[in-house]
């Protein structure tokens, strides 16, 4: 899950995905980063946490971290909050065939090229909408990953 800073959007999705899987009995290995690097170290956006929270997961031990092309080796899938960090991402890509593994998150989960706003600069109810999509992508990419099992 990449986003810009890796403290808003795809810590939560980070989690969401995380309590999906763990729920359902599979052993995924799931992870957040940023295309940018400023909040390498950090906690995840205290409204992040306060939402996650609010639905019973806790991602205040995540810390933010930048994303790095080795990580096209460590993960199956690669999704993309937005079409700039898709770009970005691609870009990083070592192969083409690591730039097709990159997705639109909410393109693979809805099957429509919509993106994840970012909330940072909103208030706690745009973080509320956010975790919702999330939530509802995170089970349609639960359903789609499963049947490919």
């Amino acid at each position: 899950m990449v986003c810009l800073g890796n403290i808003c959007r795809s810590p939560l999705a980070e989690g969401i995905l995380k309590e999906k899987a763990r729920a359902a009995g599979l052993d995924w290995h799931v992870d957040s980063a940023g295309t940018g690097g400023w909040h390498s170290g950090e906690q995840p956006d205290h409204r992040s946490i306060a939402v996650a929270r609010k639905y019973g997961m806790d991602i205040s031990g995540q810390r933010a971290r930048q994303f790095h092309p080795r990580d096209f080796q460590r993960f199956d899938l690669i999704f993309a909050m937005d079409e700039s960090n898709l770009r970005d991402l691609r870009r990083l890509a070592p192969t083409p065939d690591d730039a097709a593994r990159v997705r639109l998150l909410l393109e693979y989960a809805h099957g429509s090229p919509a993106e994840v706003p970012d909330p940072y600069y909103h208030d706690d109810t745009a973080f509320e909408e956010v975790f919702h999509l999330l939530d509802s992508a995170c089970g349609e990419i639960m359903g789609r990953i499963s049947l490919l099992s």
